[in-house]
């Protein structure tokens, strides 16, 4: 979804003119870009969180060249998925043939199938 769908669906979902769902589409990013200008974490319940993390200096690697080059110490902005929306996204998911749930009522009976059956619930 765009920027500009999702002003037209706010628009038609509260009938509101295009015009003023623009607006406020714009003030949310607008407050949330200048947040974490100022360093600060902004949490939005049942979606996530945006925050800033900071990367120190290191020496690059032109790959054209192959010349080593410094990089600037630097902040970039971070989402961390909120429970609630990984939930809801991962609620269709299914188990496939290739790694079929390990019932604990048929224990394994050999050494293979024990190795083989530990591995998997080490990879969940």
């Amino acid at each position: 979804m765009t920027k500009s769908e999702l002003i037209e669906h706010i628009s038609e979902l509260r009938n509101l003119p295009r015009g003023r769902a623009e607006l406020a589409v714009n003030m949310v990013f607008e407050c949330l870009a200048q947040a974490l200008q100022r360093n600060e974490r902004v949490e939005i319940r049942g979606l996530g969180s945006f925050e800033t993390r900071s990367y120190g200096a290191y020496k690059g690697r032109n790959p054209r060249t192959g010349d080593s080059v410094a990089v600037k110490p630097k902040r970039l902005p971070y989402f961390k998925v909120g429970k609630e929306l990984k939930d809801l996204i991962n609620s269709k998911l299914r188990r496939t043939q290739e790694m079929p749930s390990i019932q604990a009522s048929n224990p394994p009976s050999t050494p293979e199938q024990e190795t083989r059956s530990t591995s998997l619930s080490r990879t969940r």
